[in-house]
């Protein structure tokens, strides 16, 4: 490979970057290739734009959805409950939102209740629907969810409710037979994640729901990750609630939602006034809404585009990293994923250090830092990943701006950087 920089036209500072691919570079099997990348001046004449890849983390509000929010933070402040016109207002456009909310997931408006957050929307759906009865008071979860969900039955744990944590095969995927296996007439709730958010596997929620309902328990899924970036629809799902997350799909922070079936009993956390049904008392945060309301409704109209952009584009890039990293693997079954989500586990390397040396580039990786030390993600050791190999794990998530460019800047990048700090 033969790398040259030379000036763009126009008198600009920026260069162009030429890379020459020889023998069986992964651009072209039989000939030379070159590929070109817009990059800053590196002597210091323009700052390089940075490479977000960490849209599983969170997205940035459309600027659509921002427009939509505006009138709330100024002029139009009433309080939803009051009766003058300004109130009135208020509650109009909370009315309409919850509407957009619930034609994404195929639900009624009536269905939707309003949260702070998708960990308040989890909380309210595990917590909620364990009721007094002893009889019927198990929960059966998997091993790959989300922390929300984890601290949810641990808590219900503690106070004696019987938890069954399901492991998932080797490819990140829950085996309906094996949920099967541990459900009976004492099971008052599953919960099963929907998308998992660090290796993006796809659960069949849908056909593990249905078993549940043989026995009668309630089925919630945590779709906060799958919402806006693949159809979701909760009657195809066939689960009793679901949890939604404002700023994964282009809405703001601090504000989710949780679908809750007409019918379905569950109990609030908190006491107070009537707002949200009874379920979620308090004056409603009426911009936030409006923005997950307006970020549904994009998503509606767009995630069948996006989906399938970003689907190439994510498999470029784990081509590329696969030719110029070898022994590169990817982690969790390679057709049933989010379309935007690698977690890829770099040979002889932590992960972090490989991100650490790729400073204009923006992701994440599994493990949590400890006191001056790594420790492997859980869901990674869950799938029977080594913790030593584990710690390689990078996650790549894409978003709606991700480019052509971008992605192969990251494996450039990526792959430079992973040769510079393995062991």
């Amino acid at each position: 490979m033969r790398i040259a920089w030379r000036q763009a036209k126009g008198g600009d500072r920026r260069l162009t970057l030429t890379v020459v691919w020889c023998e069986c570079g992964f651009i072209c099997p039989s000939d030379r290739a070159r590929l070109e990348v817009l990059f800053a001046d590196p002597t210091g004449g323009g700052a390089m734009p940075m490479i977000y890849l960490d849209h599983n983390a969170t997205t940035p509000i459309d600027p659509a959805v921002l427009e939509a929010m505006l009138p709330f933070l100024r002029g139009e402040f009433g309080n939803p409950s009051s009766a003058y016109a300004l109130g009135r207002r208020a509650g109009e456009a909370i009315a309409r939102a919850r509407g957009e909310v619930a034609r994404l997931i195929g639900a009624g408006p009536e269905e939707i209740v309003f949260t702070g957050s998708a960990t308040e929307a989890t909380n309210l759906a595990i917590r909620g629907a364990i009721g007094n009865d002893r009889q019927r008071a198990g929960v059966v979860t998997t091993s790959i969810e989300h922390p929300a969900t984890v601290s949810c039955c641990n808590l219900l744990e503690r106070s004696g409710h019987p938890v069954h944590r399901v492991g998932v095969g080797t490819n990140g995927i829950l085996a309906p037979g094996r949920v099967a296996e541990v459900l009976h007439d004492g099971t008052a709730l599953v919960t099963i994640i929907h998308a998992q958010n660090e290796i993006g596997t796809i659960q069949p929620v849908g056909e593990i729901a249905r078993l549940a309902k043989r026995h009668g328990a309630l089925v919630h899924t945590d779709a906060a990750q799958s919402v806006g970036k693949i159809p979701v629809d909760v009657d195809a799902l066939a689960v009793d609630l679901l949890t939604i997350a404002g700023h994964k799909l282009y809405g703001p922070k601090g504000v989710g939602a949780l679908f809750v079936r007409k019918e379905t009993a569950i109990s609030p956390l908190m006491v107070g006034a009537g707002q949200e049904h009874g379920l979620r008392p308090g004056t409603e945060n009426v911009a936030n809404i409006v923005g997950l309301g307006a970020a549904c409704a994009l998503a509606a109209q767009t995630q069948g585009q996006f989906a399938g952009q970003m689907r190439k584009l994510s498999l470029t890039l784990l081509a590329r990293l696969q030719a110029e990293v070898p022994g590169l693997r990817l982690v969790g079954d390679a057709q049933r994923r989010l379309p935007n989500t690698l977690n890829v586990l770099f040979p002889d390397a932590i992960g972090r250090a490989v991100l650490d040396a790729c400073p204009d580039l923006m992701a994440s990786t599994g493990s949590a830092c400890h006191a001056e030390s790594e420790q492997p993600s859980s869901i990674l050791t869950a799938l029977g990943i080594a913790p030593g190999i584990a710690l390689g794990a990078v996650r790549l998530s894409l978003g709606r701006s991700s480019t052509a460019a971008d992605v192969e800047r990251a494996a450039y990048q990526l792959s430079a950087a992973w040769r510079r700090v393995r062991a």
